[in-house]
């Protein structure tokens, strides 16, 4: 499951995905090979505010790489609305403090 801010779009989650698989790419690249149903204007702004929030790195040339944290973003590990990393054990902890008699939510998480 990803924690996707409020400030992210579904073009987004594309865009990290393509990176993720192709390493490198360009918004024309992304428009043309990718599975990317966004225009290659919209795909170069997305890019710029990925970059912003450090998601992907510009390396010029209009080309992109994904960082660590776009990775831990798909992962499922980062939380881009609070910018805070989803530590797998805690939740882990959580369940167990659930199991043993505590108020339980219901199973959600």
């Amino acid at each position: 499951m990803r924690y996707a801010g409020g400030w992210m779009t579904a073009a987004d989650d594309r865009i990290l995905e393509y990176l993720s698989e192709n390493e490198t790419g360009s918004p024309a690249k992304m428009k043309r090979e990718g599975p990317i149903r966004y225009s290659r204007q919209q795909i170069n702004r997305r890019c710029k505010r990925l970059a912003e929030e450090d998601l992907v790195r510009h390396l010029g040339n209009g080309v992109y790489i994904i960082t660590d944290d776009g990775e831990a973003y798909l992962d499922g590990r980062l939380d881009t609305e609070n910018w805070t990393y989803i530590d797998d054990d805690s939740e882990a902890v959580e369940a167990q403090d659930s199991s043993n008699g505590e108020a339980s939510n219901g199973g959600a998480t």
